[in-house]
């Protein structure tokens, strides 16, 4: 019994748990668990300890992440299959909707039938910029900015942009700058998707 405390106070199970243990070290670990109970209930509480740690410590992933990454896969597709780069004018005060109708009246710029929260289509990409249009169903989450500015064009609905701790509130035809370092979210407060030109420019 001595022999299996040392064994399992050794740490090479959870080496052999967490998939960092060596061939050597796994092939004794599971010939040991095989000829003793004590060393598979060992390695079962482990892997429980580090699933309730996880779990525990997980960090809830921007829900804005796969929306945007979607976009990456659609636009890199169709340049693929042949689209012309397109390189939309820079958001600044005094832009309007109809800057960005050449994008905004394709056919192809419309919501799917499956859209949850947010549908995203890049329409213009350079290494110091992109422009998408955004469709939002109910909210963007806080986050901040440090390595891009982003801009806002208002197409259709209406929505509060929180930044700091001043509330905008916009409507179609609004512009409005993000500075960078601040905290700023979004609160959709039409009864229609909000749609807006996005763009973000490299700082």
């Amino acid at each position: 019994m001595t022999n299996i405390l040392a064994f399992i106070e050794s740490g090479i199970i959870e080496s052999y748990v967490l998939g960092t243990a060596t061939i050597a070290q796994v092939a004794e670990v599971e010939l040991m668990a095989k000829e003793h109970i004590e060393v598979r209930n060992e390695i079962e509480d482990i892997g429980k300890a580090l699933e309730h740690f996880a779990l525990a410590h997980a960090v809830k992933p921007n829900p804005n992440l796969k929306p945007f990454l979607m976009a990456t896969l659609d636009y890199t597709t169709r340049i693929e299959n042949g689209e012309e780069l397109s390189f939309p004018p820079e958001l600044q005060p005094g832009a309007t909707i109809a800057d960005y109708a050449p994008w905004l009246n394709r056919a192809d710029m419309v919501l799917p039938q499956n859209f949850k929260d947010a549908h995203v289509k890049i329409i213009g990409y350079t290494p110091a910029a992109v422009t998408a249009i955004v469709w939002i169903k109910h909210m963007a989450p806080q986050e901040v900015h440090h390595d891009e500015f982003e801009k806002f064009l208002i197409v259709e609905g209406s929505c509060d942009l929180t930044i700091g701790q001043e509330v905008h509130h916009l409507v179609a035809g609004n512009y409005l700058a993000i500075p960078l370092h601040i905290n700023h979210s979004l609160i959709i407060t039409s009864s229609i998707p909000c749609k807006v030109i996005l763009q973000r420019i490299a700082a």
